[in-house]
């Protein structure tokens, strides 16, 4: 009996023993035997932009003019919609009504790298394209407005919330967490019909069922802006693009979400950018936009294209077709 304590420990102490020996046996007959070991760093997850807190902008003159801008975003309408204080013609819309929250939100189309990747070249102009610049596409294509002074105190203003917001982006970078993150291409084309009823499920309590959207109390400016009609953006504006407003929606809507499981599919984001695409909304046309057909977005859904595609096809999909001929055309161009 008084042998068995004995038996039992150095049974335990063999047990301990044979991961030692596995691991002796493995690093002698290993290749990479006697070499220094090489240090493999974490992978590393580049954070989302975040926006700077408000409450740090300086009561400084220069800081005045950031708040201005930051107000002329959040409520344009105010200034220049159908009643405004400096300028009427716009359709009512605020600039956060595309860009959300004043232009802060991840991947809510925000403003983060705007100060850091402009002046940039873009195919839809054919050269370079400066802020004033872009800012005014956005009055003429998606307010269906006016362009405002590009010199002016409204633009100075906008330039400068711009820039605070990009404070710490470095100059050509662009962060993950800015502008809109675009879904993967389903393998089928989007299907209004599918996205009338997520619509109906999902959109229609904030934009209403004929989606013209929500004003505020009695006045004219926008909550929950209008999706289609006369007050919407107009087929010239880049959320006209399938991939752009899939890629909206996807991360954003609906607004009101509390869960995941609130939020939208990848499927039902590309059917109901299909079905709002598929409504009437003002038709503006730029003749010089494009002036290179080949660099169109396969999403384009206006003609005329380089490829045999047809315009329906262009605007609702499938695209990975379009895509590959695309490829293939800029390939044999580079050689």
């Amino acid at each position: 009996m008084a042998k068995k304590p004995f038996i039992r420990w150095a049974l335990a102490l063999g047990a301990a023993a044979v991961p030692v020996l596995l691991w002796f046996y493995v690093i002698n007959k290993s290749p990479d035997r006697g070499k220094a070991p090489v240090a493999v760093a974490p992978k590393q997850t580049e954070a989302l932009w975040v926006a700077p807190d408000t409450t740090l902008i300086p009561y400084t003159e220069e800081g005045m003019l950031i708040r201005y801008g930051r107000l002329l975003i959040a409520s344009t309408s105010v200034y220049f919609g159908p009643q405004g204080t400096l300028g009427k013609g716009a359709n009512g819309m605020n600039c956060q009504n595309c860009h959300l929250e004043a232009g802060t939100k991840p991947w809510g189309n925000n403003f983060g790298a705007v100060y850091s990747v402009y002046p940039m070249f873009r195919a839809r102009r054919g050269t370079q394209e400066s802020i004033p610049q872009r800012v005014n596409d956005c009055f003429k294509r998606s307010m269906n407005g006016n362009e405002i002074d590009s010199n002016g105190r409204e633009m100075k203003a906008m330039l400068a919330y711009f820039r605070w917001l990009g404070s710490t982006v470095p100059k050509g970078k662009k962060p993950p967490g800015t502008g809109i993150r675009q879904p993967d291409y389903l393998g089928r084309a989007a299907n209004p019909e599918l996205g009338k009823s997520v619509y109906a499920a999902k959109c229609q309590r904030c934009h209403g069922a004929d989606g013209g959207g929500s004003l505020r109390f009695t006045d004219s400016m926008y909550v929950y802006p209008p999706l289609w009609g006369q007050h919407s953006f107009t087929t010239a504006a880049g959320l006209y693009r399938i991939s752009r407003l899939a890629g909206y929606v996807k991360d954003n809507m609906p607004f009101d979400a509390k869960t995941a499981s609130d939020k939208l599919r990848s499927e039902e984001a590309w059917d109901v950018a299909a079905f709002v695409l598929s409504q009437p909304r003002p038709v503006k046309v730029f003749q010089q936009d494009w002036p290179d057909m080949a660099a169109k977005p396969v999403d384009h859904p206006f003609g005329p294209y380089k490829d045999s595609f047809s315009e329906l096809q262009h605007k609702y999909g499938p695209f990975v077709p379009i895509e590959k001929a695309k490829d293939d055309y800029n390939r044999k161009k580079k050689s």
